[in-house]
């Protein structure tokens, strides 16, 4: 599954269609009518953890607030307008796998108008929430070729779910993404790994709780766009076992960890925006850098997803206490 540095990616991809008008339309989604974009303007976007918000208008809308479009005040107004990490829109990034896409959600007679007519309830649910499940991604000005032959032996090249050309020229193609109209995001910036704004000391707090780390560090409400990789690689540099309990750990170790967690996902999502490969130590690996023998094995909450873990029994120990 992408996770925060992929999705961050894409954010810095659709950002420079941000006041350009959808001009034509394509995909194979069904439940999600791409027909429906046409002559929408795409007015924001908005980044959190491992969910990308895209918040479209009709013209009429626009014509209301100017000639161009104006930024949403919020809590995400500097994140979403970042220049100094925004790319061209020539960028890529490689897909393959499922896809599904959401239900939009359709707007009754009843709903709320302004003085002008406006539906305003319809206005407030056009935000397209974009989820990227394991395989999702966005292509821009390009669409993305088959790498191997199915299993029929036929080189086709994956289908994407939606596309949509732009008045200015270029156009996005969204592969394997769930896709759903939904209000206007309301997130807490503090628990989002890789914003200017994340809490360490509520990360710090949430960690020390009686259950094994590696359950807390997938947890999105204190660790947003936290995913398998990063909860691998910050657990083997902290040299903590993924089971020892946070309530056992010293208050240095747990910094220690979260102090990796926003290190390693900042380093991974820069080698991201600069084309370079991501470099891991432990995750898939049969050895640590040290050489000892890794292990793997699938932890999660009881009755919940169980994720593939890698440790290093050597580098990781168990505490004294912790041992069966």
């Amino acid at each position: 599954m992408p996770e925060g540095p992929s999705v961050r990616k894409f954010h810095r991809l659709v950002s420079p269609f941000v006041g350009q008008k959808v001009v034509k339309t394509g995909g194979s989604s069904k439940k999600l009518n791409p027909a429906s974009f046409q002559s929408l303007w795409l007015q924001d976007a908005r980044v959190h953890g491992k969910q990308l918000f895209l918040w479209f208008d009709p013209e009429e809308e626009m014509e209301l607030l100017g000639s161009s479009p104006q930024p949403v005040q919020g809590v995400w107004q500097k994140e979403a307008q970042d220049p100094e990490l925004a790319l061209g829109p020539h960028a890529q990034e490689t897909s393959a796998g499922p896809s599904g896409s959401g239900e939009p959600v359709p707007s009754g007679s009843d709903d709320p108008c302004d003085p002008r007519g406006h539906n305003l309830l319809a206005v407030a649910q056009r935000w397209l929430e974009v989820r990227f499940g394991l395989f999702g991604s966005i292509w821009v000005n390009n669409f993305s070729r088959a790498k191997k032959a199915n299993k029929r032996g036929d080189w086709r090249d994956p289908v994407p779910r939606l596309v949509l050309h732009f008045d200015g020229g270029g156009f996005l193609a969204f592969y394997s993404c769930q896709m759903s109209w939904s209000p206007p995001p309301e997130v807490e910036p503090t628990c989002d790994i890789l914003s200017d704004k994340f809490h360490r000391g509520q990360a710090l707090e949430a960690l020390s709780q009686a259950q094994p780390v590696c359950y807390t560090l997938l947890d999105q409400r204190y660790f947003s766009g936290l995913g398998n990789i990063i909860k691998n690689e910050a657990l083997f540099r902290a040299g903590i076992h993924p089971l020892s309990l946070g309530s056992l750990l010293s208050s240095s170790s747990l910094e220690a960890l979260v102090n990796h967690v926003v290190e390693f996902s900042s380093d991974w999502l820069r080698d991201k925006l600069q084309g370079k490969e991501q470099h891991t130590q432990i995750y898939k690996k049969e050895q640590c850098p040290s050489g000892h023998q890794v292990m793997k094995e699938s932890f999660g909450p009881p009755g919940r997803l169980q994720r593939l873990t890698w440790w290093c029994p050597q580098c990781q120990p168990r505490l004294p206490s912790e041992e069966p």
